[in-house]
């Protein structure tokens, strides 16, 4: 069985990062039986001005989309996708358009000990953000996401009440940015090959498999 690395490079409010996960679960699954996949959860922020307190969402959406009905067609639509891959979606709920950078070191702390954990806690801060209306800013909310994913709760909240990290989250955005990442997510198969946006299964499924397939024969070549 070959196995692909894909690093994806996402922001935990974005709601089509959101939906590009669920696709690529569904992909995985799909392929399963022929590749592994490993995945590395990498920084994006959609908002990086957003003070640490966040924001009005409501507010800040209609300013950003032209108006109340814009933003409106935008979450119907992405409530149907949302349906579809088992996402409830629930815009209303959502007061607080947060500052992510803290969100995205707790990302970076879960991996240092398991990608299992870190996947926890990316499902975990998705699911608070979009569909429970938590603030994924608020230290509080990142704790209980911490603690739930298998993380020492007391070590994760000196880290944050540290810059621990900060640095090393925006020089990453940076790097991605330099490489041509300008919106999310953005999927980077094997340091190689990349697609961008939140691409359906079957798209997502078939690159697996290309990919897989020229690993195979490359390794045949080699012999």
């Amino acid at each position: 069985m070959e196995r692909i690395t894909i690093d994806i490079v996402s922001d935990v409010v974005c709601p089509w990062c959101y939906v590009g996960k669920a696709r690529l679960e569904l992909a995985i699954a799909e392929v399963q039986d022929t590749v592994g996949v490993d995945l590395n959860w990498r920084p994006y922020r959609l908002n990086p001005d957003y003070p640490p307190e966040g924001v009005d969402q409501k507010k800040a959406l209609e300013q950003k989309l032209g108006g109340a009905e814009r933003v409106a067609q935008g979450h119907k639509m992405l409530t149907d996708l949302g349906r579809e891959v088992g996402i409830k979606f629930d815009f209303d709920a959502i007061k607080i358009g947060p500052n992510t950078l803290d969100a995205h070191r707790l990302i970076h702390w879960a991996v240092t000990e398991s990608r299992e954990k870190q996947d926890k806690v990316v499902d975990a801060l998705f699911k608070a953000n979009f569909e429970e209306g938590r603030n994924v800013g608020d230290h509080a909310v990142l704790l209980d996401i911490a603690e739930k994913a298998g993380l020492d709760r007391s070590v994760v909240a000196t880290l944050l009440a540290s810059d621990a990290d900060r640095d090393l989250i925006i020089g990453e955005i940076e790097a991605a940015q330099k490489i041509g990442v300008t919106g999310v997510p953005f999927f980077i198969f094997d340091q190689q090959y990349a697609v961008s946006g939140a691409q359906t299964p079957d798209v997502l499924a078939e690159a697996l498999r290309d990919i897989a397939k020229m690993k195979a024969e490359a390794r045949a070549g080699m012999n």
